[in-house]
């Protein structure tokens, strides 16, 4: 599913132009990556968490010369999701 199917969907089901449901699809994306950005989770209930994992500096090969090269320290943002979603997932 992409996000133009994701919004016809939502438009749908609530009833609004697609142009409103692309909106507010829009708008959750920029607010989930504003708030993992200034060092915030987001925990939706009953859907999952948004959360900033950090991961520690490592020692990598670059695979087409061999060369070991050190990655430093970062941090990625990652998505669990709850027990009852997972729950959902693993009936169908």
């Amino acid at each position: 599913m992409i996000k133009s199917e994701i919004v016809s969907a939502i438009a749908m089901k609530v009833g609004v132009e697609q142009r409103v449901a692309s909106m507010c699809v829009e708008s959750f994306m920029e607010t989930v990556k504003d708030a993992i950005a200034g060092g915030e989770n987001v925990y939706l209930r009953g859907f999952g968490s948004f959360i900033c994992k950090e991961r520690g500096a490592k020692a990598a090969r670059n695979m087409a010369t061999g060369e070991t090269v050190m990655v430093s320290a970062h941090k990625v943002p990652a998505f669990k999701p709850s027990e009852e979603f997972k729950n959902i997932v693993r009936v169908v």
